[in-house]
């Protein structure tokens, strides 16, 4: 290559790397965390524990891209500055349309600090903020309910908090609610100006605001109210109290950091309605601690028999509905979407495959040898031959060949395929149970891949059917399900193939009830000959139904989910085991992996099913 080319090519690529380095520089600056990582991706930016990750600029970089990713680098920067996860954990609400608006609001207060002092920081905020309102559908329903309260209360006390306008991409939005939250909110917002710095001062003064805006019936207590009453009583009893829930709070705490930090930075995409994106923040509740006292239900003596006691109800089961994923769609339109899936996930492809096949070696290994060892006959065990050289009078050792009990068995990966997993996580979801269930196939194991989501949002034809009837009572589940089957156990897959393809279908991926999916899936197991049967979930957030949360209890999907998981883990010989993505599964599953990127389900899904077939070679 000549200089001159070099060079040209090098005039290309260096302006950015200057970029690159002065926002990472800056980052760290104003978090004030000299060590903190600083890295580029393609993915959206994100905050975990030591590390920030940043999108990678375009080449053609223009003055608007260029605020925009300063602006994510200056609020990853400001959280970690002036954001304390262990006080935001002690006060968040429990429910999660509450503890959606509460982090929101609380990202708005992290940023306004920043942007009251550098008015270069408030620009760029004022940026990514323009950018990420431009590219929300958030819909226009009148009633209070629909009202998409994170975003417009978190840009209201931005605006009130710095003195900015909103932003014009969402400045229909607020006017559309503006009156509503000031009429019944108005003199609680005035007073979080003067908290700004003190964050747990301004955390009870949000809640108070909260309570006024009609959503405080899924908040639960106070933690500062019965501090200061326990001080008036009994201060010692008080100190040993805090003690107990220091550990719980720090695991909370990081768990929490890590979740805003990405709802912070993140490039939110246009959804298909409002729903879709109170699906996408309902993501982040992952120590949401909801129905762990209630969830205890009294269960039956064996599964099957009897149906569990969880007093959850069904509204109808007459709109629900369990399709083969060819009936959803055209098999034109199926190779074309499994030509994107392909396309799409190239890089990837290869990861998983190695992965895979490490797993294939794993399997096989455990299917086809063993060895008895210091037999008296059978073949001769060179590899102890030194023995006869330092010790002529012992024996030779001999060794034997074995056939390894390898038991049939099944595996069922259920897929959300809820709003929130749209765009990447979908497709890769999709790509690893490709590939790990042709890997399975040729070991003998036979896999089912199931996915769930909802027919419609905001309750579908169940909804309008409670409508009619003149909305009685406690309906319960208010929505029509889809339960779909892409590959049957007992379907090789390569007929199977292309169905994995209909997960990237525009419109399919709408609301997520986990608790009667897995139930459903795990009948299905019940049902299969093989001797052992391994159900696998795979998961980005909480239970979310909109229509069903708005006439129920804010804990009325998580708790039956609990109760069906509990169930299965102590009344059915099925082996249950949990991932999350961006979501913290542990609390639900005694067997759980909780990764922060979707890019990491591949070695998850791998490792998880090698540590259960190698406990099983070990049996």
């Amino acid at each position: 290559m000549s200089g001159k080319h070099h060079n040209k090519l090098h005039g290309q690529i260096e302006p950015n790397e200057r970029f690159k380095r002065s926002v990472g520089g800056t980052l760290k600056a104003i978090a004030g965390h000299v060590d903190l990582e600083v890295h580029f991706s393609s993915d959206r930016a994100i905050l975990t524990s030591g590390q920030a990750r940043l999108p990678e600029p375009p080449r053609a970089l223009s003055p608007e891209n260029a605020a925009i990713l300063r602006g994510q680098a200056d609020s990853l920067a400001l959280r970690v500055a002036c954001h304390d996860p262990h006080i935001h954990a002690r006060h968040a609400p429990d429910g999660s349309r509450a503890r959606g608006v509460f982090d929101a609001v609380e990202q708005a207060r992290v940023e306004s600090i920043g942007a009251r002092q550098m008015e270069g920081l408030a620009g760029n905020l004022s940026a990514m903020l323009e950018d990420r309102y431009s590219k929300v559908v958030t819909g226009d329903s009148s009633r209070t309910e629909d009202a998409p309260l994170d975003h417009v209360l978190s840009l209201m006390v931005r605006e009130k908090l710095t003195g900015k306008p909103i932003p014009a991409s969402a400045t229909a939005l607020v006017d559309q609610w503006r009156g509503w939250v000031e009429e019944l909110a108005g003199d609680s917002l005035e007073k979080l100006d003067a908290d700004i710095a003190d964050q747990a001062l301004f955390a009870r003064h949000l809640r108070r605001v909260l309570a006024d805006l009609d959503v405080a019936e899924d908040m639960g207590g106070d933690p500062e109210d019965s501090d200061e009453n326990s001080d008036d009583t009994d201060e010692g009893s008080n100190e040993d109290s805090k003690q107990d829930q220091t550990s719980d709070e720090a695991q909370s705490g990081e768990q929490q950091e890590e979740q805003q930090a990405e709802q912070s930075g993140e490039d939110m995409e246009a959804g298909e309605s409002e729903s879709e994106e109170q699906s996408s923040q309902d993501m982040q509740d992952i120590d949401d601690e909801v129905g762990d006292d209630s969830a205890e239900t009294t269960q039956p003596k064996s599964y099957g028999r009897n149906e569990p006691e969880t007093g959850y109800k069904i509204y109808t089961k007459t709109f629900d509905e369990v399709i083969l994923a060819e009936e959803l769609c055209e098999a034109a339109e199926l190779d074309r979407l499994r030509g994107q899936l392909d396309k799409q996930l190239q890089n990837l492809h290869s990861v998983v495959a190695r992965l895979a096949n490490r797993l294939q070696r794993r399997l096989l290994a455990q299917q086809n040898r063993g060895w008895d060892f210091d037999l008296e006959e059978g073949m001769l065990d060179t590899a102890r031959l030194t023995r006869v050289v330092t010790d002529p009078m012992r024996p030779l050792s001999f060794k034997w060949e074995r056939d390894t009990e390898f038991r049939d068995t099944v595996v069922t990966l259920l897929i959300d395929n809820s709003g929130s997993m749209r765009g990447r996580p979908i497709s890769i979801a999709a790509t690893c149970a490709d590939i790990l269930a042709r890997t399975l196939e040729r070991c003998n194991v036979k896999v089912e891949i199931l996915g769930f989501t909802t027919k419609a949002w905001k309750g579908g034809q169940s909804r309008e059917a409670w409508l009619k009837a003149e909305k009685p009572a406690n309906p319960g589940r208010l929505n029509d399900l889809r339960h779909i089957i892409y590959k049957s156990a007992d379907s090789p897959w390569r007929r199977s193939r292309r169905n994995l393809g209909l997960m990237m279908r525009e419109g399919l991926l709408k609301e997520n009830i986990d608790g009667e999916a897995l139930d459903w899936a795990h009948k299905r197991l019940l049902g299969r000959p093989e001797q052992r049967k391994i159900l696998m979930m795979i998961s980005d957030g909480a239970p979310v139904d909109d229509s069903t949360l708005s006439v129920n209890p804010g804990n009325y999907l998580e708790k039956h989910l609990r109760d069906v998981i509990e169930e299965i883990e102590t009344r059915s010989s099925v082996d249950l085991l949990a991932i999350g993505i961006g979501h913290d599964v542990t609390r639900y599953y005694k067997r759980a992996l909780t990764i922060i990127d979707a890019e990491e389900l591949g070695g998850a899904m791998t490792e998880k099913l090698a540590e259960l077939f190698d406990e099983n070679g070990r049996s």
